[in-house]
C-alpha cells in the first residue's frame, strides 16, 4: 500500500468513528414525566407518571418520575409534570390536497402536481402540529398521496402518519368530475370511474394495485358535486357488493361516503367498514351498524363549514348551496340520536372542506351533540385505531407501542377545548412541537 494509499484509509477510519460519536451525542433514550397520564382512554387518568422512549417506541411506563441517570448514557428529559398527557389524536377522514374555497377551480387549472405536492405537505404538517399523528385521506389523487404517504414512512419528510384511500365512483356520482366543461370532464375522469359490478371489481382492483391502503366509495351523491342530482343513494347494490367483495379479496377495507339512509342502509348490507357522514342516520341504519360493528365517521366539522359558507360566500353554486344548507344544518342532530343508541363511532373531521388544522374543532361539535369527552378521545385513539387495524401500533400509551404523545395545560376531560391548543406533539419518538 503506498504512503496516499494509507493517509486515505486512515482519512476514512477517522470519519467513520467521528460519525459515530456524533450518533451516541444524540439521546437513545428519552424519559416523559407526565402530572397527568391517559394512556388508555376510557381508563381512569394516572399521576406523576414515567413514559420511557427509545428509538420510535414505548418501552414502558412506571409510577414516579424517574431519574435520568438510572438509565445511563444519553437521556434526554423531558417535563410534562404541569400537563395533561394522551395519545397521539387520529383523524379518519381528511383531504390533504386541498382546502376548501372560491379559488378552487383556478388552482385545478393552474396548479402543476408538483406544487400541489408542497401544499399538500404543507396541509399534513399543520395537521400534525395540531395533535392528529395519524390521518384517514379519503380522496385525494392518489399517485401522489401515496408518494407522500411513503416518504413520511421512510423518514423522508415529516408528516403525521398517513392512510390512503383509492376512490371508486360511478359516472355521474359524487366521486366523478362536476361542474366544469365537456372536454375537462372528459380530460380529468379517472380510471376509477366504473359503471355496473363486473366495471367496478376492476376499477377497486386498479386502486389496489397502484398503492390504496383502503377503498374509498360513494354510495349516495354529495354536497360538492355540482349537479342537481341530490344525495340520496346513487350506487347499485350489485356494484357495493362487487367492490367490497373484491377488495376483501385483497385485504382491503371499504369507507363509503353516504348521507341519506337508503343509501347508508345499502352501504352497510354490503359489507363496509366505515359510513363517512352518515347525515341522515335513522332506525333502519342504526339497526344495520350495530348488527355489523362498522364505524360511523360523522364529520360534524364539514357540515357546519359548508351551511356557514353557504350564507357567508357567494361561490358556491345553486345546486351546492342548496344541499349545503339542507345537509350542513342536519347533521348535528341525527349524529346525537346514532351516538345515544349506541353506534361505533371513529373520529373523523373532512378536513378540506374545513380548514386543515383545525381538526380538533369536530371533538368541540360532538361533545355539544351529546358525547361525553372521553367517548369522543376514545373516537380519536381506540376506535381510530381499530378501524385501520393499527390497535397492535398505536391508540394508547403502552409498551411496545408507536410514541405517538400529545400534550395539553389542562385535562380535556372536563373540558374538550383544550384539544384545540395542543402543546406538545411527539410521532414517533421524534417531537415536533414543545
Amino acid at each position: 500500500m503506498t504512503a496516499r494509499a494509507s493517509i486515505r484509509v486512515l482519512n476514512l477510519i477517522s470519519i467513520v468513528l467521528l460519525l459515530a460519536c456524533v450518533h451516541t451525542a444524540f439521546a437513545e433514550v428519552t424519559l416523559i414525566h407526565a402530572g397527568e397520564l391517559l394512556a388508555i382512554p376510557g381508563e381512569r387518568p394516572l399521576r406523576n407518571q414515567t413514559i420511557v422512549v427509545q428509538d420510535n417506541r414505548i418501552q414502558e411506563v412506571r409510577s414516579g418520575f424517574l431519574n435520568a441517570s438510572e438509565f445511563g448514557g444519553n437521556v434526554d428529559v423531558i417535563d410534562m409534570r404541569n400537563r395533561f398527557v394522551l395519545p397521539g389524536l387520529m383523524d379518519m377522514h381528511v383531504h390533504l390536497q386541498g382546502e376548501l374555497g372560491p379559488e378552487n377551480d383556478t388552482e385545478n387549472l393552474k396548479m402543476s402536481p408538483q406544487l400541489m405536492q408542497m401544499r399538500s405537505l404543507h396541509f399534513a404538517m399543520k395537521t400534525l402540529m395540531a395533535g392528529f399523528t395519524t390521518v384517514r385521506d379519503v380522496g385525494s389523487s392518489p399517485q401522489e398521496m401515496y408518494a407522500m404517504r411513503d416518504a413520511i414512512n421512510n423518514g423522508w419528510v415529516d408528516g403525521p402518519r398517513i392512510i390512503a384511500a383509492g376512490g371508486v365512483g360511478i359516472t355521474g356520482g359524487h366521486a366523478d368530475i362536476s361542474g366544469v366543461q365537456p372536454e375537462l370532464m372528459e380530460l380529468w375522469t379517472t380510471p376509477s370511474i366504473c359503471d355496473g359490478p363486473f366495471d367496478c371489481r376492476r376499477a377497486t382492483r386498479n386502486a389496489i394495485k397502484y398503492g390504496a391502503d383502503l377503498i374509498k366509495i360513494t354510495s349516495t351523491g354529495g354536497v360538492l358535486t355540482d349537479r342537481a342530482t341530490g344525495t340520496g343513494q346513487q350506487m347499485e347494490m350489485d356494484e357495493l357488493r362487487e367492490v367490497v367483495q373484491a377488495a376483501a379479496r385483497m385485504g382491503r377495507k371499504v369507507a363509503s361516503h353516504a348521507h341519506h339512509e337508503d343509501g347508508i342502509v345499502a352501504a352497510l348490507e354490503a359489507g363496509v367498514a366505515s359510513i363517512e357522514h352518515g347525515s341522515y342516520t335513522g332506525p333502519r341504519a342504526i339497526r344495520m351498524f350495530k348488527e355489523t360493528g362498522a364505524y360511523l365517521v360523522p364529520t360534524l366539522l364539514a357540515g357546519k363549514t359548508v351551511a356557514t359558507m353557504a350564507v357567508e360566500s357567494d361561490f358556491m353554486s345553486d345546486p351546492i348551496r342548496e344541499k349545503a344548507l339542507r345537509v350542513g344544518n342536519d347533521m348535528a342532530g341525527n349524529f346525537e340520536k346514532a351516538h345515544e343508541a349506541g353506534v361505533n363511532v371513529a373520529y373523523g373531521t373532512d378536513s378540506g372542506v374545513s380548514a386543515h388544522g383545525t381538526n380538533a374543532e369536530e371533538a368541540v361539535l360532538m361533545v355539544k351533540a351529546g358525547m361525553s369527552e372521553i367517548d369522543v378521545i376514545i373516537a380519536a385513539t381506540i376506535n381510530a385505531a381499530d378501524l385501520i387495524d393499527m390497535s397492535d401500533s398505536i391508540g394508547t400509551i403502552e409498551t411496545g407501542k408507536f410514541a405517538d404523545i400529545i400534550a395539553v395545560d389542562r385535562s380535556p376531560l372536563e373540558n374538550i377545548e383544550e384539544l384545540l391548543d395542543v402543546d406538545f406533539v411527539m410521532k414517533n419518538g421524534k417531537v415536533y412541537k414543545d
